[in-house]
């Protein structure tokens, strides 16, 4: 028994240390591959969002330079009008 213990012990220790980080250990592999997977996610939303910020400072940029982008805006999103001036508002049927 002590000769074949001598024989196969680096295999007996290699494969119970592959098994406890498969299973067992708190950062398993198992784990890892689930976190990469999640860093990968949060980098292309990194990338999205960061495009849609500097979007949103040129628009602000573009709105806040010149005053008529700027009621051109408020009338558009905000539905504002002078006090001289009717409003209507035309909204398309959708139909079923």
């Amino acid at each position: 028994m002590k000769k074949l213990w001598q024989k196969y012990r680096f295999w007996v220790v290699g494969i119970t240390a592959i098994v406890w980080m498969t299973i067992f250990d708190s950062n398993n592999f198992i784990e890892l591959i689930k976190l990469r997977s999640e860093i990968g996610d949060l980098k292309d939303k990194k990338t999205y969002y960061t495009t849609e910020i500097a979007m949103a400072r040129k628009t602000q940029l573009e709105l806040f330079s010149n005053t008529k982008n700027l009621e051109k805006f408020a009338r558009e999103k905000y539905f504002m009008k002078r006090d001289n001036e009717d409003l209507f508002i035309f909204r398309e049927n959708k139909k079923n």
